[in-house]
This record gives C-alpha cells, structure tokens and sequence, in this order.
C-alpha cells in the first residue's frame, strides 16, 4: 500500500460533476471552502464531514470494512482527529484531519492510517500525539515508522522514569512501546505481559502504568510471552493490570475499556490524583478506583446489551472525559454519565446518568462550546447492505445530550453468585434515576432477608435501608421510594446462598415539546396522501446514497419511480439526481425487503436462531397493511441492529452468529409516521417515508421533480415519541396448566397495565412471572379471575422487567392482554451537575 509521506507536496482531489445546475462533491472537501454559515448541518452532523477509508485497490477493501472516528483531540486552535479500519497494524487508507472554527477540513498528506485511537497531549514537548501522528504547535504532522511501532495503538501514557523526552504506546494485541518524543525512535518494552485481547486503556498515575483489554478472542498461542495470569477460566475475560516499572500485577481478570484521571488526555497532572477504568462483566458495569495505592470498586447499571459479547469487538473505546470546562461524562454501555472530577475515595458523589444513546461514540470532546462526539457509523462487517464504510462528527450541547434517551439502565452487584451472610456487597450506584425496582433470588432452604444500606452524602458512611424477605428458594421484588436521595445503594443477606441482587431503573426522556416538529415531512401511517419509498443504500461504487424510489399510495399500493442517487453540494446540501447508469438491479438484490416477523391478532412474534419466539406489542392497525413492505431491520450503528417493527423502532444486539438476538432488544420509540426504510450515509440517519407534497423543511430537501428522502441523526429517532403499544401473547387462546405462554417484551415502557380474561365456568388462577435479568423467570403474582370476568392489574410504577409471560391452573381460552403507555408528568428539566 501507498502511504504520502512527511514533507511530500500532496493535494486533496476534488471530483465533481454538475446535476441539475448544482455542484455536486463526491470527496471531502479542501481546506479552501465556505465559511461555517455556508455548510449546512443537519441535527449536529456536517454532511461535508463524513469520512470514508475505501481504498482504491479492490482486494483490500474487505480489509476497510470500518470507518471508525477513534481519536478526537484540540490542538493548536484546530480539532484533529483519525479514522480507523477494523484491523491494519502497518498502515490503512485512513486519514489524519484537521478541523478549523469554520468547519474547513484539512486531510493531512501525512497520514499513514492503521487501527489507532490513542492519544496524549504531551506538555514538556508541546506536541499532541493522535494515533502515530506528532502534531507540535505550529501544527506540523510527523508520523512515526509503523515498521517499527507495529500494531493497533489504542492508548499513548506518560513514561515512568523519563516523562519529558519519552511515552508508552500500548497496542490492542498487548505489547507495550517506548517511543522518543523527539527522534521517534521506538522500542518494544513486552510483547505481551498480561493475558486478555482487544486491548483498550492505558493511563500512568500514582508511580505506574495501567492497561486494560476487553476480550476474551486471541489464539491460546498468544499467551507465550506472558509475564503474569494465564488463559481465562470460569467467566474470566479482558484484564485490568499494573506495571510499576518492574513487576507487572492483574488487579482483575474482567472485560475493562478506559483508563484516565482527572488530568484527561493530558496526563496525571501528580503522583496523588486518584486513577479512574471502566469496564462490565455479566451483572453490571464496573468502576474502578485508584486513590493512593488503594483499589476501589463501584458498580453502574448497563444501558444496553449491544456492548456485551465476551470478544470485546462491539464497544469501541468507551472513555471518562470533559465535555464542557469542569464538567466531565462518561460514556459506558449505552449510557452517558455525569462524571464528577472529583472522584474519589473520599468524594464519591455526583455521578448521575444523562441518557441513553444509540450512536457509536469512540471519542468525544469539547470545542468552540460545543460537545464534539465520534461515531462508528455504517460499517460493511457482516453487512451487505453498506456499500462502503463511512462515519461522521456530531457537533451538540450538553444539554442536548440530556434530549437522547431516557436514563435508564439494569445490573446488579450479585447474579447467582455465592453469597456469604452479613457481608455486604459491592455499592451500586443509586442516584438520579426516578424509578428503581430490585429484583431478588436465592436458592437457600430458609427464608434470606436482603438488607439494603445507603451511602446518602457519597463519603463511604453507610446507614440502614428497607429490608426484604425472600421465602425459601424463592422471589421478591421492592420498588423503592423515589424520593430516596441516597447516592449509592449496597446489599447484603441474612444467610450462606447463591443470591441475586438486580435493579432496574428508569428515567423518562427529556422532551422538548416541539421536538416532533423535525418529522413533519414524513407521512402519517394512515394519511391520505402519497409518499416516497422504495430501498436506500450506502453505494460501493461512489460516495452516493443508492435510492431505488417508490411512489406509495394511501391505499399501499406502490409503483416506482426510478433509481436516482443522491451526493451533497460543496455546502453539504443532498441533492437527488437521476444516473446514466441504471443500478437497479444491484440495488433490488443487495438491498430486498425482507419478512423477519409475523403477526397474528395478539402481538408481533420474532423467531431468534435458536427458534426461540418473542412477542412484541402493536402499534397503529394501519401499520398491518404494509406487512412486507416496511425494511424491519438492519444495521444503522456498527455492530447492532436497528429494528422497525408494527411503529416502534428497537435497538437489537448481535448474537454470536452476527444474527438479532431478540431476547436483550430494548424499545426506542413509537410513531405513526409511514417509513419504508431507513438507513446511516455520511453520519446520518436517513428515512424513506417523505409526503410526495413536502417542501424543504432543515430535514427534507427537495430536488424539483425527484423524490425525497427525510435526513437527520440516529438519536433523533428518540424523538418521534416514548415507546407505546399493546397486545399479548394469548387472545382466546386455547391452554391448559402444562402451558406456559411466549415471553412479551417489557423492558422500556413505563405505564403497564394487564387484563386477563377466560372462557371457563369456574375461577382460573394465572401466574406471571417475569425475566429481570436473562437467565429464566420467577413467578411476581398470581391474579384468580372469576368466570366472565376481565381482572384489570396495573403495576406499580417503578417495577421494570426485561420479559413477561403467563400460566393458568386450569384449561380455558385465556387472554393476557397488555397495554403500555407514558405517564403525564409534564416536560422535565435538564438537570445542574453535582458538584
């Protein structure tokens, strides 16, 4: 592969071509364009910045499957950042960029690419180290050799023992380098010292080095270098470990991501400021602290289940940094935090959950006053349908990030794990979440009573909490009271067992009360005008959006249109146009609808690879009449699903064969809006659903006489409205006391009522019972309903679970029916941080 090296006169080539009188831009753009108020941005995303890594030899292309944006840092008045592929130690198509207040673009002709996403600001030399990049002052770009400093660099640290002249550069494989910050000369230190894959973190604070991997997936044979641990056993995976110079130490055999302090990119500004890492494992997500040679461990709910396989590759580069000055965020498992600077063995208060979110963010920042997020957008890793990889910047306030998804999340510090009486656990956090339920098990042959205990003010002190009793082998739950300010929550049993402990919380979403107003040019379901459909796809052979049109009647007859592309102009305007070159064809095959559920008159069913079927509640009636019409799913975000199902979109995990795995699905949001298909192209979320009649509108931009297309950002899909529905898993249906029903989803809906009826002559005793955490279910309650009566139970607010399902006594044609919906609570309020 071709590389332009350090000193070479490279020129960024502009192809464009003239359409319907516009210019249209089929490259990033040079560093001579328009002003910022001439680009347009669309919800936060630049069109004119989207970054793609394909190369131009097609044998290498598989190996640019990912356009990852995975190192974001300021330097010099400019924001820099790097593109990555998914696995290149010696160098890729990617680029180093170079980003000005006027939203001018500079792709440096330095740029070697790789698999990167370390970064340092380096103070004694005043150069930022991004990827293999040295970037000093007056913005001159020396990479360094990459057939020396060979690997994936996923973090750069402060040196131990000579910090002005030299830094650690750690690679995803796991060695370990020294490099010169003057000459660049490089020097592997270990080739691999601790056991895990897929390195992730790296931070020096308090006399050592602390790294972090995240997966469980290399070859047993990578482990002949190493200097401490050895292959995982039981549900070991990924490692946090420590190097003082001269003894390498696990501090823990589990799956961890970042490493950082309070002094960020640039460093722990002494030897005393606490350390911080982040990582999960089955029950919950983990933080560790560092505060004066003392580890501590604290424990978060997760946020999403899409981050969970044991190989590490779905997380990307999770990180603990400022977004605004003094105020800090974590990002870990789908949730954004509110991240106290403070953080500490003495201070543990202030840590509250903003939202959840969809994007992919490897990195994040803050510039010109405003939050800058990376992403992992379209990637063509078992996905046919990207053409090509390719992602983009999201440009945002905080408190737009608070207007993402609710603040919701599950974990626990115990799942089946051996408990011993009267020792408390490990805390979890307990604060800013409105509603909290835990849910509890135990296998002892005696009533267990739980014992809950608060750390109200966050300095360590810990007072008595409600207590619960468990019968034997059994059961409970406890919904807490959401006026309980206490920071953190911890647990401990009155006897020797195997317990659970898992809560789940929720928060509803932040709305703005005219925030729907973004999907105005999008039909309603059951409207009674014509709209555009047909199949949109990111293009393999150009930068283009494929957009095989339809035109879609009120009644659901189609009829299309054509196949048209759609490019941006130099100001980053879509523009549709219509090709010489007929690609409909290629678009039909790659890009067909296909049928991944059915419905009957209860609810949607989804058929997992095991077989298994999952219920999901309906939506609008009118939705039923494009069965086999509407895309239900495929990837937006690298690595997950995006399902569009009876109006309520869902994001579903992967399953070890790169298939949806129904069963950890979480609900974003329901709509009436009619939309075909949808899909990522330069960063953005793209709907095909626009009325025929639809003007330009900051979302909609109409190209005269051509169809359009609706254009925005992936976490603007929370937007269309908190998820609702109905339905069940029984409508008259005919069981018996052997029988136990579907599971039907639960998990993020907060008002949910259940009515139960039945056709026999005399009471019959139904059982629900609910899954909380993955692993079975447990009876919650049994309702008797008299004959010819419908028994009506609402649940009490607060109480959250992942599934439910049901049994009867007796045989009878039973119906379980349940409805969901939103309490009115009026609109909330971003909340001030926690100093």
């Amino acid at each position: 592969m071709k590389h332009l090296q350090c000193g070479h006169a490279a020129y960024i080539v502009l192809f464009a071509a003239i359409v319907g009188g516009m210019r249209l831009l089929s490259a990033e753009p040079s560093n001579d364009g328009p002003s910022q108020s001439q680009y347009i941005q669309i919800s936060g995303i630049y069109p004119h910045l989207a970054v793609f890594n394909q190369p131009a030899d097609p044998a290498d292309r598989p190996n640019h499957g990912e356009c990852g944006i995975g190192a974001i840092a300021v330097w010099a008045d400019r924001l820099w950042y790097l593109t990555y592929p998914q696995h290149k130690t010696q160098g890729s198509n990617d680029k180093l960029y170079e980003l000005d207040a006027a939203m001018n673009v500079r792709i440096h002709p330095e740029s070697v690419g790789g698999t990167h996403a370390g970064r340092l600001i380096h103070r004694e030399s005043e150069q930022l180290i991004l990827g293999p990049y040295f970037i000093d002052r007056n913005r001159n770009v020396r990479p360094a050799d990459l057939q020396e400093l060979r690997g994936r660099m996923t973090a750069i640290m402060r040196h131990l023992e000579d910090p002005a002249h030299k830094v650690y550069f750690y690679d995803m494989e796991g060695a370990l380098y020294e490099v010169d910050v003057g000459s660049l000369a490089v020097r592997r230190l270990f080739a691999k010292p601790v056991p895990g894959w897929h390195g992730k973190g790296g931070y020096t604070a308090q006399r050592r080095v602390v790294i972090a991997n995240n997966g469980e997936a290399g070859p047993t044979s990578g482990y002949k270098n190493l200097l401490v641990g050895g292959p995982a056993t039981g549900e070991e995976a990924g490692v946090l470990a420590e190097w003082d110079g001269k003894t390498w130490r696990i501090i823990e055999r589990k799956q961890f991501c970042d490493v950082t302090g309070p002094g960020g990119i640039e460093g722990s500004p002494d030897d005393t400021s606490p350390l911080w890492a982040v990582g999960w494992d089955r029950r919950s997500v983990i933080l560790k602290l560092l505060d004066h040679g003392t580890w501590f461990t604290f424990r978060l709910p997760k946020g999403s289940h899409t981050f969970d396989p044991i190989h590490g590759w779905f997380t990307e580069w999770p990180r603990i940094r400022e977004i605004a000055p003094g105020r800090w965020m974590m990002c870990m498992h789908g949730q954004m935090f509110n991240f106290p600077p403070h953080f500490s063995a003495a201070n543990r208060q202030g840590i509250r959950p903003m939202c959840t979110h969809l994007r992919i963010i490897p990195d994040f920042c803050h510039w010109q006053g405003r939050v800058v997020l990376g992403a992992d957008d379209a990637s063509m890793m078992n996905n046919p349908l990207c053409g090509q990889a390719q992602s983009n910047l999201w440009f945002g306030s905080v408190e737009e990030l608070y207007r993402f998804g609710p603040a919701t999340g599950w974990g626990g510090p115990w799942v089946n794990d051996a408990v011993t009486a009267d020792t408390p656990s490990e805390p979890f956090l307990f604060a800013g979440y409105s509603q909290r339920v835990v849910h509890l098990a135990h296998d002892a042959d005696q009533i267990v009573t739980f014992t809950f205990e608060f750390d109200r003010e966050g300095n360590g002190t810990w007072t008595a909490g409600p207590s619960v009793s468990v019968p034997p082998r059994s059961y409970g739950w406890f919904v807490f009271d959401p006026k309980e300010g206490a920071e953190w929550i911890r647990v401990k049993g009155s006897a020797d067992c195997r317990a659970t402990v898992y809560f789940h919380y929720f928060t509803p979403r932040i709305e703005n009360e005219s925030e729907q107003a973004i999907f105005q040019g999008l039909a309603d379901v059951d409207e009674q005008a014509d709209s555009w459909g047909g199949l949109i796809r990111p293009a393999a052979h150009n930068r283009s959006l494929q957009f095989l049109a339809e035109r879609v009647a009120a009644t659901g007859k189609r009829s299309e249109e054509g196949y048209f592309e759609v490019d941006i102009t130099p100001q980053g305007r879509p523009i549709v146009a219509n090709k010489t070159e007929d690609r409909s064809q290629e678009v039909k095959q790659i890009a067909v609808i296909q049928s991944d559920f059915t419905v009957d008159e209860g609810s949607a069913i989804v058929q997992d690879g095991e077989g298994r079927r999952w219920r999901l509640p309906k939506g609008d009636p009118a939705f039923e009449k494009y069965l086999g019409q509407m895309r239900a799913v495929r990837e937006v975000a690298t690595e997950r699903f995006l399902a569009h199902i009876l109006g309520t979109f869902y994001e579903v995990p992967r399953d070890p064969q790169n298939r949806p795995d129904w069963s950890r699905m979480k609900p974003v949001a329901s709509h009436r809006k009619r939309i075909m298909d949808f899909c990522s192209w330069r960063g953005l979320l793209v709907l095909a659903g626009v009325r025929t009649d639809t003007g330009d509108d900051g979302h909609v931009f109409v190209t005269p006489e051509k169809p359009a297309l609706w254009f925005g950002a992936l976490d603007d899909l929370w937007k269309l409205g908190r998820p609702r529905g109905e339905g069940g898993p029984w409508v008259n249906t005919s069981v018996g006391p052997d029988d136990v029903s579907d599971p039907f989803l639960m998990t993020g809906y907060e008002r949910k009522c259940l009515k139960l009826s039945h056709t026999a002559s005399e009471s019959v005793r139904f059982t629900v019972e609910v899954d909380f955490d993955h692993r079975g279910f447990h009876p919650m309650l049994a309702i008797d309903v008299p004959p010819g009566q419908t028994v009506t139970y609402e649940f009490p607010r607060g109480f959250h679970a992942h599934w439910i399902r049901f049994r009867v006594n007796r045989p009878c044609r039973a119906t379980a029916w349940l409805s969901y919906s939103v309490y009115d609570d009026g609109v909330a309020q971003v909340p001030s941080p926690v100093n």
